[in-house]
């Protein structure tokens, strides 16, 4: 439980009396009685195994930032009044930030009870945190120094921590770094309270984009393995330095979580503050304990009650849909409003509209990693990136090298993907389709192997995928006039088979170098060498010649054999050696195999 109240309301002075620890870390803190950063205490309460760690904030309003960077990973408060002081503006500033963040559980605690009559106090903190999200919470009167209202005070707590939500053990880790020291002889620890998931000594764990190893684990002062949610938890780290790590970092289960900077965000309105006051183009952003400057680009030209922005982080973060994070004013030190995360890979605006049409979009978001609804919106993501955003990912889904396909999207891409082959079939008639890496990018797909999918369609049946080229199943083959021209060579070829064509009579049929490439491709032709073209079955008539011949046989001997010339009987030779029916010896005579 993290407290929450107005500086000099007593919050140190009680969790010292509940936890008999002192949570004031420094020095200069117990000097001046006040506390400037995050401290740190536990305690069993009676009828619990399990203790109750407070995370103890300031309350002064110049140290804001480390009393969210407290109140951010902690699911309940403990909230502080002081029954001779009343409600004061940073209880008000306090109730804010938690109201942005969501925070639905916790207790009214009024101190200070011996000192005069805590009714009032108390009525009327009920009556400011009941228009919060802690909606109507049990209170609690006492007095640390007299110890009044303690006992009845630690009953309360132990109702109030039973009835938190149980955490997800088998969440992926997300540890938000508060503290970061080095200890003699251990090397960096850092601190964070773990919301979800397990850590165990070994694990390694994802820091940006280093990783580092667990190489020891305390929690509330004792040494465990493995540390389950929800706990205050020390990590001793294998890999990093202390001048690499501090407060605003994050230690997440590799693989699983993705870091950005630019994100869509539903923005809600301050507590009992004005929904039409545009926001500032500059924001501080408040999620765990990281406090990041933001720079603010609404998508909806009018403010609302609730609004889509979207939000261009100085530094990338872990973040997933779902997430509850608030805005601050860095000018004015006030809180501007809570935010849901709806999208942390969110498409460019480019096109004018873009931006209120993607807030139309945004309109209906819940903010909840859904595999189905992710994968209609994007159509195509890979698979560790929807893994990433906490969706699981449904086995039915088209996958195909890691990525995943949204079904409905598959059968409008077979349609396009038969309109481009056909346009390419009708610009290009003597090319034998368009190649594979073409059709993937005429349908915008990020790897060509997932034509494989788009192949798969019904839709996409009357093509035909060879070679690395896709052809309607039922093209018509090579243009009438290419056609007609290779009829008249091979008519030619039937009375002397090996007296292929010169280039002067092949430019008269119209035979350039495309035609004849569109010939051979479409098996027409056969072309054995630079120039030279026969009939597809020449080289199984020259095999058969040449068995004729006593083996060895001269390159003269195959040419007269063949009944051709040398300009032919050297390039076919070759062409028959590397298909393997022939073979050369030393002396330069041939033979066949």
């Amino acid at each position: 439980m993290a407290t929450a109240g107005h500086v000099d309301h007593g919050k140190s002075t009680l969790v010292r009396a509940l936890t008999g620890m002192e949570p004031d870390r420094w020095a200069e803190e117990r000097r001046r009685g006040m506390t400037i950063d995050l401290g740190f205490a536990w305690t069993t309460l009676p009828g619990d195994d399990e203790p109750v760690a407070f995370v103890d904030v300031p309350g002064h309003e110049r140290f804001v930032t480390q009393m969210l960077a407290g109140v951010g990973p902690v699911p309940a408060t403990m909230f502080v009044v002081a029954a001779d002081s009343g409600w004061m503006p940073q209880s008000a500033e306090h109730l804010d930030a938690l109201d942005a963040l969501g925070v639905r559980d916790g207790l009214l605690v009024v101190t200070r009870s011996d000192l005069t009559d805590p009714e009032l106090a108390r009525d009327e903190a009920l009556e400011h945190l009941a228009e919060s999200s802690l909606g109507r919470l049990p209170a609690v009167c006492v007095s640390a120094v007299t110890g009044l209202g303690l006992d009845e005070l630690r009953a309360e707590l132990s109702r109030v921590v039973r009835g938190l939500p149980a955490p997800d053990l088998d969440a992926d880790v997300r540890l938000w770094v508060d503290r970061a020291f080095t200890v003699r002889g251990a090397g960096t620890v850092v601190t964070g309270t773990l919301g979800a998931g397990t850590i165990r000594v070994g694990d390694e764990l994802a820091l940006g984009a280093r990783t580092v190893t667990v190489r020891g684990m305390q929690a509330l002062g004792e040494s465990v393995d493995p540390v389950r949610a929800v706990a205050r938890v020390a990590l001793n780290l294998r890999g990093v330095g202390l001048d690499e790590i501090g407060r605003g970092d994050a230690l997440t289960t590799l693989g699983r979580w993705l870091r950005s900077d630019v994100v869509d965000v539903r923005v809600g309105p301050p507590r009992g503050g004005d929904t039409a006051v545009d926001l500032p183009k500059q924001v501080m952003l408040h999620v765990g304990s990281a406090a990041v400057a933001a720079r603010v680009r609404p998508l909806s030209p009018e403010p609302g009650v609730e609004r889509a922005v979207r939000l261009t982080l100085r530094e990338p973060l872990p973040l997933r849909p779902g997430d509850h994070a608030l805005l601050r004013d860095p000018g004015a030190h006030r809180v501007l409003g809570g935010v849901t995360v709806l999208d942390v890979r969110p498409p460019v605006l480019r096109r004018r509209g873009a931006a209120r049409a993607r807030a139309d979009e945004l309109a209906g978001a819940e903010g909840v990693p859904d595999a189905a609804s992710e994968l209609a919106r994007r159509r195509v993501m890979r698979r560790d990136d929807l893994v990433a955003l906490g969706a699981t990912v449904p086995g039915d889904v088209p996958s195909a090298a890691g990525w995943l396909v949204d079904p409905a999207w598959l059968s409008s891409l077979a349609s396009r993907l038969v309109e481009a082959v056909a346009a390419h079939a009708e610009a290009e008639p003597l090319d034998a389709g368009l190649p594979a890496k073409a059709a993937a990018r005429a349908l915008d797909l990020p790897d060509p192997r997932l034509l494989d999918l788009v192949l798969a369609e019904p839709a996409a049946s009357s093509l035909v995928a060879a070679g690395g080229r896709l052809r309607p199943r039922d093209a018509g083959g090579l243009p009438d006039a290419v056609r007609t021209a290779v009829a008249t060579v091979r008519s030619d070829l039937e009375a002397e088979p090996f007296a292929a064509p010169e280039a002067h009579r092949l430019a008269e049929l119209g035979l350039r170098t495309r035609e004849l490439g569109a010939a051979v491709k479409a098996g027409a032709l056969l072309k054995v060498g630079d120039g030279i073209y026969l009939a597809p079955d020449a080289a199984d008539v020259a095999v058969g010649r040449l068995a004729g011949l006593p083996s060895p046989f001269t390159l003269s001997e195959a040419r007269q054999a063949l009944g051709t010339t040398r300009r032919v009987a050297v390039p076919l030779l070759e062409y028959l050696a590397k298909q393997g029916r022939t073979r050369r010896d030393d002396e330069g005579r041939h033979a066949l195999r």
